[in-house]
């Protein structure tokens, strides 16, 4: 591949980033971004810095805790920004944001993800139209993040961990349990969170024998065919 086809290439995805990005698609959009951090060149489109802004926005969404790890957080051309701050200080609350959600200071990102939401997102050309959308998905992968290492929670140990009231936390899993995004139940007698996890290990033993018997039934009807 020629020079000049290799730079458009990467230039080409800031620009699919941001399209990703505009129209939802939050996982794509952060592939692309990280792909584009250690070769940006799309400055007629936007600064370094919020290329930074957006792959951390969108790989704290899109991105499981050890990829958020290996591929953010320790990843040097997107630490040496925040590190630094940005351009007027800018960066320092996504450093705190990113940081506080890792970490499990869940208070602390709480307020950092209204920050972000009121200070950020809200005046962002792309990110504008889904900002509800998006304070909503990580109050839940938050949520999800704080409840999968436990059988059971009391609803006032989570409240006061996140910073808010029980009220609050118990309408807030009530409308993720209600749509089937969080796997539990509340007890509102014992005031107790019960985590009900899906079993991967038993769905995927349904999956393969439900896989097998297709094959096989496709051999045997092969197989008359042949004989036939």
């Amino acid at each position: 591949m020629q020079g000049g086809d290799w730079e458009r290439k990467n230039r080409l995805r800031s620009y699919e980033g941001l399209y990703k990005m505009a129209v939802r698609d939050f996982k794509g959009a952060a592939a692309l971004f990280l792909e584009a951090v250690p070769t940006f060149g799309s400055y007629e489109l936007i600064s370094y810095e919020q290329l930074v802004f957006y792959t951390v926005v969108t790989c704290m969404l899109a991105l499981d805790r050890p990829d958020l790890r290996s591929k953010v957080i320790q990843c040097n051309e997107i630490q040496e920004q925040l590190v630094g701050g940005g351009h007027k200080g800018e960066l320092v609350l996504l450093k705190h944001y990113l940081e506080s959600l890792y970490e499990c200071h869940y208070d602390q990102f709480f307020l950092s993800l209204a920050r972000v939401e009121s200070e950020r997102l809200k005046f962002d050309r792309y990110l504008e139209p889904h900002y509800s959308f998006y304070a909503r998905a990580m109050r839940l992968k938050a949520y999800d993040q704080f409840l999968t290492p436990y059988k059971t929670v009391r609803l006032e140990m989570m409240a006061k961990d996140f910073g808010v009231s029980p009220a609050f936390i118990d309408k807030e899993l009530h409308s993720f349990i209600g749509t089937g995004l969080l796997h539990c139940r509340i007890d509102a007698v014992r005031g107790v969170i019960e985590m009900n996890h899906p079993d991967s290990k038993n769905d995927l033993y349904k999956t393969v024998i439900r896989d097998g018997d297709i094959l096989l039934n496709r051999i045997q009807k092969l197989a008359r065919v042949i004989n036939e």
